[in-house]
């Protein structure tokens, strides 16, 4: 068993933590792991193999590092130029898994789902192997606790062995279909969890969406290895159709078969949600990080950096990051979407970055600016390199605070230790090297008439970013 996670999702639901550039699979929401190595850990006791991984070409480095971090063997990530919904990104994984002439049997994961209960996910992961090796396509079914209305349904068929046919899908309803739902006993939650073996899973999309499989056999064609990823070509896989593997095969199929899943299953896909699956105190709080609540019940907490206090409400959600503080009714969250679309149509950083910004060296924190300045805190990991590099607009003043930085301005390098600093003119190409053990600190003071992250020319990277102008090296 082979098993693909899915890892390009946005994940905009859970702002102002989850960003365009950092999503909530790559956070540690619910344990101290973020939800990306969560899915990766809970399959230990599996009989499976190193896990194929699909991202966006943007999240590459951030997959990269959180696999590293964990010591986790992958049998490659997958890269996205485009997103074009689960049908093809699966696609790839099962044409890149049957290249060698093998089909294994494929487990088709989220990587920002909460599951509870690991020894029932490992129980229903083995009866649906043994539908899978009979050639049904395998959905799980999410036993379900409550009538929600913010789930598809799968209505069970008849039984089979170890589930059952799947007599339909069905939309979100409304919450007076969902009662009916729940009451009768024959629907369960779609999980958007999949098993199959790859060749059956492309069989029947040839059947059902050739122009998809079509598109991801010539994309396959051209993939090739960069460090840790397998790329594909950008202008054929954006010619592919977009959509999901439920409209594109699994609703189609007459061998959809489900197993029943009853393991503290939540996909996390809101604050509420967050709140509905964490342990409370005797009052119903959840509480994250510093805050003090007066007179406060049912509510969620979360504080990344200052002191949050709260008085006298009840049923709210309140979020504070470095940048962003979202205050909202608990039964209004599902609306934070709009206003993440108002901070993307006005441009505003807050809805890509996070003022910490993670980059495949190291981060750097935007700590202070003015109209001519801006003050960053600096982190570069031991024998890392940001790449050679230059600027039109603007001069930076480097202070080393800890570590020892190997500085190159110009033709001249030299080494920059503990309360030294040094000073790269406008225009001048230059590069910073962290060539110690321990993690290089330093504060970079910008200054000049321009200080977006777009003004730099990229001479060489050793991370293959030469051709893009994606921020700070």
């Amino acid at each position: 068993m082979k098993p693909v996670i899915l890892a390009g999702g946005t994940g905009s639901r859970l702002w102002p933590k989850s960003r365009a550039a950092l999503p909530k699979q790559f956070l540690a929401l619910t344990s101290e792991q973020t939800m990306l190595q969560e899915t990766v850990t809970r399959l230990k006791g599996t009989d499976s193999e190193s896990p194929i991984f699909i991202c966006n070409d943007a999240h590459r480095f951030l997959v990269a590092e959180q696999l590293r971090i964990q010591n986790i063997a992958h049998d490659g990530i997958l890269l996205e130029p485009v997103g074009r919904n689960t049908a093809p990104a699966i696609a790839l994984a099962a044409l890149h898994a049957t290249k060698n002439g093998e089909d294994p049997i494929l487990l088709v994961l989220a990587a920002d789902h909460l599951i509870k209960d690991t020894p029932a996910f490992h129980l229903a992961i083995e009866k649906a192997e043994i539908l899978a090796r009979t050639g049904k396509l395998v959905t799980f079914g999410i036993v379900p606790d409550q009538p929600h209305t913010g789930y598809g349904y799968i209505k069970a068929g008849d039984g089979i062995d170890n589930g059952f046919v799947v007599d339909e899908f069905v939309e979100k309803p409304d919450l007076a279909t969902a009662e009916s739902y729940v009451s009768s006993g024959k629907y369960f939650w779609n999980s958007g969890m999949f098993m199959f073996k790859a060749s059956r899973y492309l069989e029947e999309l040839e059947k059902f969406n050739p122009d998809i499989l079509s598109v991801c056999r010539d994309a396959i064609d051209t993939e090739s290895a960069d460090l840790d990823f397998i790329r594909v070509d950008a202008d054929v896989f954006a010619s592919c159709p977009d959509d999901s593997i439920d409209y594109a095969v699994m609703e189609k199929t007459d061998s959809a078969a489900m197993v029943p899943l009853d393991a503290g299953w939540s996909d996390v896909g809101s604050w509420s949600s967050l709140w509905e699956t964490a342990e409370k105190d005797t009052r119903g709080n959840v509480i994250v990080g510093d805050a003090i609540l007066e007179g406060v019940n049912n509510s969620y907490i979360n504080a990344e950096q200052r002191l949050i206090s709260v008085i006298g409400l009840d049923d709210v959600v309140v979020v504070e990051t470095k940048d962003a503080i979202m205050v909202a009714h608990k039964d209004k969250v599902q609306n934070i979407k709009n206003v993440v679309n108002r901070l993307k149509a006005e441009k505003r950083p807050e809805f890509e970055f996070h003022r910490e910004v993670f980059r495949p060296w190291g981060s750097y924190d935007s700590i202070d600016n003015g109209a001519r300045f801006q003050v960053k805190r600096i982190t570069v990991k031991p024998g890392e390199k940001l790449s050679v590099q230059m600027h039109h607009h603007r001069a930076e003043h480097w202070i080393v605070v800890s570590g020892t930085a190997n500085v190159t301005i110009g033709e001249k390098t030299q080494l920059v230790t503990e309360n030294e600093s040094t000073y790269i003119p406008i225009g001048e190409v230059h590069a910073l090297e962290n060539p110690g053990k321990i993690p290089l600190e330093l504060i970079e003071v910008q200054s000049g008439g321009y200080l977006g992250e777009d003004d730099i020319i990229r001479f060489s990277d050793r991370y293959g970013r030469t051709e893009k102008k994606d921020g700070k090296a």
